[in-house]
């Protein structure tokens, strides 16, 4: 099963914007459900850093909200999708601006 960019949950946020929430829902626990079912025993979690509370969605989330310093690496491809497109209105110059901290540049963890 994907999670990034599942039909599935694609289709249930399309009927979301256009106003059926009813059939939004309906498919959006049609991904919930598959999931749930697939991932009862497997790992689910993209994070390739050695965690503890990896897989462990709710405590990960929880402790980032918490401290809220920075995002989960699981979410750090979507958010940086996102920058990416915001970043193109002014050519990438944030780019020139921007110096990741030395104790967070873990290349060989980034997503590309």
């Amino acid at each position: 099963m994907i999670i990034e960019g599942n039909q599935k949950e694609l289709d249930a946020m399309e009927q979301f914007h256009k106003g059926n929430r009813k059939e939004g829902l309906r498919l959006q626990e049609e991904f919930a459900s598959a999931f749930r079912r697939e991932y009862k025993e497997k790992d689910h979690c993209p994070c390739q850093k050695a965690c503890r509370y990896h897989g462990n969605c709710k405590e990960c989330v929880a402790i980032h909200r918490a401290h809220q310093e920075h995002v989960p690496n699981c979410m750090r491809g979507l958010l940086n999708r996102r920058i990416r497109l915001l970043s193109e209105l002014t050519e990438h110059t944030i780019a020139d601006e921007i110096e990741a901290p030395h104790e967070v540049l873990h290349r060989e963890f980034q997503e590309k």
